[in-house]
């Protein structure tokens, strides 16, 4: 992603915010600051963060040194350690080695979520990996070797967990698909919400229509008990349930 002068070693940095609470996946529910990076690889159809993706939005991204940003993390966490949710975007992309190494002296934890495209080397220093694979509903393809390759990377050193956006019988045969292809993981399905922010015009400017989101989480609890897949975690996006599609929750 281009449009902003590069410096060595910073990060790309589209939002900090927080703390809120984690809304997706294993650590659903609990208190974090969130650090969303600017730039991604992928074009997801329902993307619910494109002022962090598309080119057009990068003269709202800010480069940033580590230092900094643990600053504004400490700030807004009150200097009390924390769980750092690193998003995007794709985080994959961005330098974040220092910034992990830097927050894990101050006793901040670090979980970052990635479609599995781009492996690196620091992955085995996160204490969570959720790996996010998009399903035919994305109009993405997946490339299994890099996914197989960001597992590799982890080492065995965080936490990792396959999280798959399923919007319908397609998406859920994707998952099927991704889940058998790594058993050692544990799943997590995640009710695809059809009314995403699209825009960034701010808090409050589209509301989520929860009645559509609720009624995709039970279709999809009962796929899941229909096939008897009990090891699967079946979830909504729990701050589109409280807050709706605003930004910064």
């Amino acid at each position: 992603m281009g449009g902003i002068p590069s410096m060595k070693g910073s990060i790309r940095i589209s939002e900090i915010f927080g703390p809120t609470v984690q809304g997706e996946g294993p650590l659903i529910g609990r208190p974090t600051v969130f650090v969303r990076t600017g730039g991604c690889d992928y074009r997801c159809s329902w993307c619910d963060t494109l002022y962090a993706v598309l080119p057009e939005f990068r003269e709202e991204w800010t480069l940033m040194s580590p230092a900094a940003i643990l600053a504004q993390v400490e700030h807004l966490a009150g200097s009390t350690p924390v769980l750092v949710s690193l998003s995007g975007g794709n985080p994959a992309l961005q330098p974040l080695a220092p910034l992990i190494e830097q927050g894990h002296r101050k006793g901040h934890t670090f979980a970052l979520e990635t479609q599995g495209s781009v492996p690196q080397p620091w992955f085995a220093a996160l204490d969570w990996l959720m790996l996010s694979p998009k399903p035919p509903s994305s109009e993405m393809t997946t490339d299994w070797q890099a996914l197989d390759d960001c597992i590799s990377a982890a080492a065995g050193g965080p936490h990792c967990a396959l999280k798959v956006v399923v919007f319908d019988e397609d998406d859920y045969a994707y998952a099927r698909f991704a889940a058998c292809r790594y058993p050692t993981l544990p799943v997590y399905l995640q009710v695809g919400n059809p009314a995403p922010l699209v825009t960034h015009t701010g808090p409050g400017s589209e509301e989520a229509n929860i009645d559509d989101v609720m009624r995709g989480f039970r279709w999809l609890v009962d796929k899941v008990t229909a096939d008897r897949w009990y090891a699967a975690t079946v979830l909504p996006q729990l701050h589109v349930l409280a807050w709706g599609n605003r930004r910064g929750f």
